[in-house]
């Protein structure tokens, strides 16, 4: 049998905070059963939703295997236990004597399992929320069952401003425990000892919750922090879903509706070039083809200096492509070519899913897409409020679905943070997509203007043949529907 793992049923306990390892402290019993009520009421609420709209099931964690990588967006994983290690916890002096104690202890260390887990425990989770302000126009106070796209889209979006805003290989710092099931404790006297002599020459260490005290205020926490704001559920946060569906109205869309992925990209458009993000455009590709010298118009540079290294002059990049991967279901023959996607370096993830539920997969495991699920309905949080709490906004369920359930309709995100990395964009990107089985690209990168008029709405637009690219079909569709080659 394969050795798997759930990375996801940890227990976690903060080695940092020696008070949680103290044997001899007790827990306040009456916080912890009102603790337990409100986590119990929440998950009664959460499965009635979602097993009403079809959201998760109510069947086993799904496992990683040790065996075999996983890629986490740009990043290869291999998911195996870094070993024991022995190490002195205490020395004691006694008269003349000095005492030294070992334990033999199981660490994750640095390993790349550890690092599996705090990058994924970092991403940015939206899900459905209940009880925040009616939405204009309708008597709704929950997005439960209609607002996944919406929610998906969000996802990708705040991944996008963590790569702008956040510096390389940035982890929220709550994730920067071990878990319980890694510590081996040979003597535990010795271990309780050395506990309560650190505390003595430390100080008093006061007990903290994951979303508040473990965040130092840094100026990374702050910046994630507001990050995250711009995404509550209150109709002044830029890109929060009363926003999102106010935005939708010039599409035809109104809370309630059923969100594509492809409208989704051009609403996230709009919600940025409004926002005060002011050094960062969204450019959405039509017809899958994406018109360089508009991404350099829209950048605010020219096409001469393309591989300066600065920022001066350049706003970075969003790019987002809806594209159609098959007819009713994923063509197997485009499986390769979304893995060489996900594990690019400007790839920002993929959103999609199952038809009507849509969902944000951020890599993968051998045949298994891994993603984030937005059908877990929560309670609003109140994002105005000064260290408002953060951990529902991260997840650390692992969750994955085989590539033959993947919805052919989704939309494609890429970041490049400079005019070099969008010249790197294009040509890995170009690279991973004629890598492929397919004979035509899924999209292409083609030099000059869209100087294309198109008849359309927001709604609905006329694909023209191109003779760049044979094959395709004149035909006239929503935002939904595209060419197929």
């Amino acid at each position: 049998m394969e050795a798997t793992d759930d990375l996801a049923s940890f227990e976690v306990v903060n080695l940092s905070n020696p008070g949680l390892l103290d044997l001899g402290t007790d827990i306040d019993g009456h916080v912890q059963e009102s603790k337990d009520r409100t986590k119990l009421k929440t998950k009664l609420i959460s499965a009635w939703n979602n097993l009403r709209y079809g959201g998760w099931s109510l069947k086993s964690k799904p496992r990683l295997s040790k065996s075999s990588p996983v890629c986490l967006l740009r990043q290869s994983y291999q998911l195996s236990y870094s070993g024991k290690q022995d190490r002195t916890v205490m020395s004691v002096s006694e008269g003349s004597l000095c005492r030294v104690f070992t334990v033999s202890m199981c660490f994750f260390l640095p390993g790349e399992r550890e690092s599996f887990r705090r990058a994924f425990s970092s991403l940015l989770w939206m899900t459905y929320r209940r009880g925040f302000p009616l939405l204009d126009g309708s008597a709704l106070t929950s997005d439960a069952g209609w607002g996944c796209m919406l929610r998906s889209a969000q996802m990708l979006l705040a991944h996008g401003l963590m790569l702008h805003m956040m510096p390389a290989g940035w982890t929220w710092p709550a994730t920067h425990h071990q878990t319980k099931d890694d510590l081996e404790v040979v003597d535990t006297h010795a271990l309780e000892d050395s506990l309560r002599e650190s505390r003595r020459d430390s100080g008093k260490h006061r007990r903290c919750s994951l979303g508040t005290a473990l965040d130092c205020e840094t100026h990374e926490e702050r910046t994630h922090r507001r990050i995250v704001s711009w995404f509550g559920d209150l109709p002044s946060a830029p890109f929060g879903l009363h926003r999102l569906v106010e935005l939708g109205r010039a599409s035809g869309k109104r809370a309630g509706d059923w969100y594509g992925p492809a409208i989704a990209a051009h609403i996230l458009q709009k919600a940025v070039a409004a926002s005060e993000v002011s050094d960062l455009a969204v450019y959405v590709a039509e017809n899958c083809t994406v018109y360089v010298g508009d991404v350099l118009n829209l950048c605010g540079t020219s096409r001469t200096d393309l591989s300066a290294r600065c920022r001066s002059g350049w706003k970075s990049l969003v790019l987002l492509v809806p594209v159609r991967l098959g007819s009713d279901m994923l063509n197997p023959a485009y499986t390769r070519c979304v893995k060489r996607l996900l594990e690019l370096q400007c790839c920002m993830g993929i959103i999609g899913g199952k038809p009507k539920h849509s969902l944000f997969f951020v890599g993968f495991q051998d045949d298994q897409l891994i993603y984030l699920d937005p059908h877990y309905c929560q309670a609003a949080v109140d994002v105005q409020q000064d260290n408002f709490p953060l951990e529902s906004f991260h997840c650390k369920t692992v969750r994955k679905m085989p590539f033959n359930r993947m919805d052919p309709s989704c939309t494609v995100g890429f970041y490049a943070g400079s005019r070099a990395d969008f010249q790197a964009l294009c040509s890995d990107v170009t690279k991973a997509l004629t890598s492929s089985e397919e004979k035509y690209p899924i999209f292409t990168f083609v030099e000059g203007h869209n100087e294309e008029e198109m008849s359309c709405t927001s709604d609905s637009f006329t694909h023209i043949k191109s003779k760049d690219r044979p094959g395709r079909i004149k035909k006239k569709s929503c935002l939904e529907e595209f060419v197929l080659l």
